[in-house]
C-alpha cells in the first residue's frame, strides 16, 4: 500500500523534480517506508513518476518503486493483489522469471504478458499506472474503487496521484464545481451521479472504478473504458447456496491474511465485523495480532460497547477503543476535512479516522474491515421497501404482507404503505418522483442565497434510477453511487496513519455470486443479510448474529453539533459563506446535517 503520482510536462526533466518532490510529501503518510522518483525524456515531453512506500509483502528494497520492468516499463503501484501468487505460477508457466517475492513484479509481469488486460486477471485492490516507454501511460483502478486514482489533463501537461491534494499542491488555477457544492450542500451528495468522473474540482477527474486509461505522452490524448461489470441479470437457484457463500467468503479472509506485518480487525459489535473476527480466529493465520478496534460512546444511545466486549471475551481479543467527544471533535475535524480534500457527508467519517489512528499507534498495518457487507447482502433498511416491492410483482399479497408484518416486528420496515405498493406497479414513475423529490428539497434549503442557486442549480444533476427489483438499488450503490463514497473515507482515513484496510466482503467473485441468487436469500423471514447470518449461525453468539435494527456506525453528531466550540465555528463558517454569496444573510439552517455539510465546505473553499 503506497501512494503514485505523476506528471507529463514541457521542458528538461530535471525540472520536474521539485513538484515530484512536492507531491510526494504531500501523500507521505500513505508510505512511510520509502520514497522513489523516476524521470526521462520523450519527445518534446518529459515524464515523471514518484512514489512513496508502504511495505505490507516482501519488505525488502528489490519491490521499491518507480518499478523498472525489462528496460521498458516503469510501474508506481498501490495496492494489493490477493491473487498474485497464482497469477505468478501461471506466468512463469508462461516463460517469465521472477527476481522478487512481492506483488510489485506481478503487475509489471501481468502487463508485458497481457496488456491493458492484465487488469482482467488480478483480484485485488489497486489503483497504478505503467509507464511504457514507446509513448504510453497506463492507469488502472479496482473494481469497486477500494484504491483512488485522480487525474487532471489540460495544456501544462497530464498529473495523476493518489489523492486530490497532491494535485492541488502543484496547480494553482483549479476552480469549485459549483453544481457540486450547491447538490453536497442541500442533498449530502458528495459524488455527481451524472458524472461519475467528477470530483468537488471542475478539472480534476478520478479515474472511475473497473475503468482503465490510457494516456499518449506525445500528442497529450486519452481514452477510458470500463473493464468489468457487476452482472445484475443472471439469476438462478443454487442447492449448496449458504454453504458456498461461506467457503467463498472464508477464502476471501483468508486470501486478506496473506502479510509480511501484524494484521488487526475492526469491530463495531455488528454482524459483519464479528463474522471477521469469528472467522479470523478460525483461520488462526500466524500474522494475527489478535488485536481489534472501536470507537464507543458512552450514554449514547447507538453505542455498541455491550456487543464489542462480548465478542472481544468470547474470542480473546485484546480491544483497543477510542472514545471522541465535542471537544476533540472541534479540535480536529478541520484538520480531517482538509486531509480529505473532497466533502464528507457525516461525523462518522471523524470517528473512523480516529479508530484508524488507533490502529496505527498499536503497531498495526493491516486492518480487516466488513465495509461493503450492507451494499452486498442488503443489509440496510432502505433495502427492505425494494424487495417487497420487488416480490409484489412475483408473489402474492399474503406473502408480500406476511414479510413486510416480520420484518416491521425486527426493526427492518419503518414505513410501508399504499405508495410503496404503486411504486412497485410503476418503477420508472417511481424514479421520476425520488427525482422530483431531491429538487424539491433543494428548493427548500431557504437558506441557500438566490442568486447563487440561479447560476449552479442543474436539474439533469439530480438522476435516480429505475429499479424494478433488489438487484438494481444493490448494483446502484455498488457501482454507481454509494459504495464508492465510503471506500473514499476508508482510504483517506487508514492511509492517513500508515494502515493498510482489506474489506473481504467487497472480494468481485464473492459479490457476484451474492448477486446471482435470488433476492430471498439475502431477506427472508424478517432478516436482512440472511444467508451471512444462517452460515454464521454456529460460530456467533446467538445475540450477535441474530440482532435486530440496524444501527451502523454512528456518533452522536448532534450533540457534538451543539457544543459552544462547534455553534462557534459554524457561526463563523456561515458568516464566511455569506459573504461568498452562498449562504443568505437572513435565513441560516439551525438543524444538522445541513449544519455539518456548511462547516465542511466552509473549511474546503476556504482552505
Amino acid at each position: 500500500m503506497c501512494s503514485l503520482s505523476g506528471l507529463v510536462r514541457p521542458g528538461s526533466p530535471t525540472d520536474l523534480r521539485p513538484a515530484l518532490e512536492k507531491m510526494n510529501r504531500i501523500q507521505e503518510h500513505r508510505g512511510p517506508d520509502g520514497s522513489g522518483y523516476y524521470v526521462a525524456r520523450a519527445g518534446e515531453q518529459s515524464i515523471g513518476l514518484a512514489h512513496n512506500r508502504l511495505a505490507i509483502i516482501d519488505l525488502s528494497a528489490a519491490s521499491a518503486q518507480p518499478f523498472q520492468y525489462r528496460n521498458r516499463f516503469v510501474l508506481v503501484y498501490n495496492g494489493e493483489l490477493y491473487n498474485y501468487r497464482e497469477l505468478r505460477h501461471t506466468l512463469i508457466q508462461k516463460g517469465y522469471a521472477f527476481d522478487t517475492s512481492g506483488d510489485t513484479e506481478v503487475v509489471a509481469a501481468a502487463f508485458d504478458a497481457y496488456g491493458p488486460d492484465c487488469v482482467e486477471h488480478f483480484d485485488g485492490m489497486f489503483a497504478f499506472a505503467i509507464w511504457d516507454q514507446d509513448d504510453t501511460i497506463f492507469l488502472a483502478r479496482d473494481r469497486f474503487g477500494e484504491k483512488p486514482l485522480y487525474f487532471q489533463s489540460g495544456e501544462k501537461g497530464f498529473c495523476f496521484a493518489s489523492e486530490i491534494n497532491a494535485i492541488l499542491s502543484v496547480n494553482d488555477s483549479t476552480q469549485i464545481d459549483e453544481t457540486f457544492l450547491y447538490n453536497f450542500l442541500t442533498l449530502g451528495f458528495t459524488r455527481r451521479p451524472d458524472k461519475p468522473w467528477q470530483t468537488f474540482y471542475q478539472n480534476i477527474l478520478q479515474l472511475p472504478p473497473a475503468h482503465r486509461m490510457q494516456y499518449q505522452v506525445r500528442s497529450g490524448r486519452w481514452e477510458i473504458e470500463r473493464y468489468w461489470d457487476l452482472d445484475k441479470e443472471s439469476v438462478s437457484d443454487h442447492p449448496e447456496a449458504v454453504n458456498t457463500f461461506c467457503e467463498k467468503l472464508l477464502q476471501s479472509v483468508s486470501l486478506r491474511l496473506h502479510a509480511d506485518v501484524p494484521c488487526g480487525t475492526s469491530l463495531s459489535g455488528g454482524i459483519d465485523s464479528s463474522t471477521l473476527v469469528a472467522l479470523i480466529s478460525h483461520l488462526q493465520p500466524p500474522v494475527y495480532s489478535h488485536k481489534a478496534f472501536s470507537a464507543v460512546f458512552p450514554g449514547f444511545e447507538k453505542d455498541e460497547s455491550a456487543r464489542i466486549h462480548q465478542m472481544a471475551d468470547q474470542f480473546k481479543i485484546r480491544l483497543h477503543t477510542v472514545s471522541p467527544d465535542a471537544e476533540t471533535f472541534a479540535d480536529r475535524l478541520e484538520s480531517v476535512i482538509l486531509h480529505h480534500g473532497e466533502p464528507i457527508a457525516s461525523a462518522s467519517v471523524f470517528a473512523q479516522y480516529l479508530v484508524y489512528e488507533e490502529a496505527g499507534k498499536q503497531g498495526i498495518r493491516v486492518l480487516l474491515d466488513g465495509q461493503g457487507a450492507d451494499e452486498a447482502l442488503a443489509g440496510y433498511t432502505k433495502y427492505t421497501h425494494w424487495y417487497l416491492q420487488e416480490h409484489i410483482r412475483t408473489a402474492g399479497w399474503h406473502t408480500v404482507n406476511r414479510e413486510a408484518s416480520a420484518f416491521r416486528e425486527n426493526g427492518f420496515l419503518p414505513e410501508w404503505g399504499w405508495k410503496n405498493r404503486i411504486a412497485a406497479s410503476f418503477p420508472a414513475l417511481t424514479a421520476w418522483q425520488l427525482e422530483k423529490r431531491a429538487r424539491t428539497q433543494q428548493r427548500a434549503c431557504n437558506w441557500i442565497d438566490p442568486s447563487f442557486r440561479k447560476k449552479v442549480a442543474d436539474p439533469t444533476s439530480i438522476t435516480k434510477p429505475v429499479i424494478e427489483k433488489l438487484n438494481d438499488i444493490q448494483y446502484q450503490d455498488l457501482m454507481v453511487m454509494g459504495l464508492e463514497e465510503l471506500l473514499r473515507y476508508a482510504d483517506r482515513n487508514s492511509m492517513a496513519h500508515g494502515v493498510e484496510v482489506r474489506l473481504p466482503f467487497l472480494a468481485h467473485h464473492l459479490v457476484q455470486f451474492i448477486l446471482s441468487l435470488p433476492s430471498h436469500y439475502r431477506m427472508r423471514e424478517g432478516y436482512t443479510k440472511w444467508i451471512l447470518r444462517k452460515a454464521m449461525t454456529d460460530r456467533l453468539p446467538e445475540n450477535i448474529i441474530w440482532q435486530k435494527g440496524k444501527i451502523g456506525f454512528e456518533p452522536p453528531q448532534r450533540s457534538w453539533m451543539n457544543s459552544p466550540a462547534m455553534q462557534d465555528k459554524l457561526q463563523k463558517a456561515t458568516g464566511r459563506l455569506k459573504q461568498m454569496g452562498i449562504l443568505r444573510g437572513d435565513i441560516l439552517p439551525t438543524a444538522d446535517p445541513a449544519s455539518f455539510r456548511i462547516l465542511v465546505a466552509d473549511t474546503l473553499l476556504n482552505r
